[in-house]
């Protein structure tokens, strides 16, 4: 399709469309379905990253020392365990302040219970606290703790050291294995829409071509440029394409203002907040994906079945 060629190619695109409405609307139904479940998609892998970056970051290694431990000792471990690979800190918790925090994380009737039923007495042990550059790490740094001659001298279980050291290994397995299931899930999801959405485009202009063949012979033998003949069908997938663009960015906004402020709202604890740009890459992505769909699928169906 050349320039000249525009207001043309727009108008025929137009007719066919109003004369063939049906399934012209089924091509636009189906970009915007597609478009509109991948922004979706994308949103909600947005989301889930924030939840699960924020959960990692809240994953610390906890290795607990005797309460008669040197304290020389202790020192000389924080400053080894700082050594280690994927480690960004580690700091001491004392016993008093290990005992607090229980008061205050646990369900508050039952923590007063139970540190009243102490009678003065303080069972938990104090403990060095790592913090990890990436939650991938914690096995490696745990393993590296317990092999510790250091730690083995400190810790309040010298004759099993693994088990003076704690860090929800199996969340850690978990939350890894299920961020990675979701980024599989949702590109494998896109794959599939992408080519739904491509083969109903593919269909439409082909069922368009074969409807105007005797039209488009007789442009044929009045000389009518390949460019010419093309341009209504290339518009008319491009434009298809477009209004499904805009129904999914229409939705995915009212998704964006009405569902996910109810989301945070009822669920403050966790960290779904996207960022404004994000959302307009997001659209971004799916502008250029529907013109890519709506381009190569009435591309692919006029090379199969427009011989020119």
């Amino acid at each position: 399709m050349v320039p000249y060629n525009l207001g043309y190619s727009m108008r025929e695109a137009g007719h066919h469309f109003s004369r063939n409405w049906s399934t012209s609307l089924g091509a636009v139904v189906t970009i915007f379905l597609s478009l509109f479940i991948i922004g979706l998609f994308a949103i909600t892998s947005l989301m889930v990253n924030n939840v699960v970056g924020d959960v990692e970051s809240r994953i610390t290694i906890q290795a607990f020392l005797a309460d008669d431990a040197d304290t020389a000792l202790v020192t000389s471990l924080q400053e080894e365990a700082k050594g280690y690979d994927g480690v960004a800190d580690v700091t001491y918790k004392s016993k008093d302040e290990a005992l607090e925090e229980y008061r205050t994380t646990m369900v508050s009737e039952n923590a007063q219970d139970a540190v009243a039923a102490l009678d003065g007495r303080n069972p938990i042990p104090a403990s060095i606290v790592i913090t990890l550059t990436n939650a991938d790490m914690a096995q490696s740094v745990a393993d590296q703790l317990v092999a510790s001659q250091t730690f083995a001298k400190v810790c309040d279980s010298p004759d099993n050291p693994s088990s003076s050291v704690q860090y929800g290994a199996e969340t850690v397995q978990r939350l890894l294995a299920l961020t990675n299931h979701v980024r599989i899930g949702a590109i494998g999801l896109v794959i599939l829409l992408v080519f739904v959405a491509f083969v109903f485009i593919n269909n439409t202009i082909r069922l368009s071509i074969m409807a105007r063949r005797t039209e488009i012979s007789i442009m044929r033998l009045v000389g009518a440029s390949n460019s010419f003949i093309r341009g209504p069908f290339v518009t008319e997938g491009v434009l298809q394409a477009l209004m499904g663009f805009v129904l999914a960015v229409i939705v995915l906004e009212l998704f964006r203002h009405l569902v996910i402020p109810q989301l945070t709202s009822n669920l403050q604890f966790l960290n779904m907040y996207v960022a404004p740009s994000a959302y307009l890459m997001i659209y971004a992505v799916l502008l250029v994906l529907g013109l890519l769909i709506g381009l190569l699928g009435s591309a692919m169906a006029m090379r199969r079945y427009l011989k020119v």
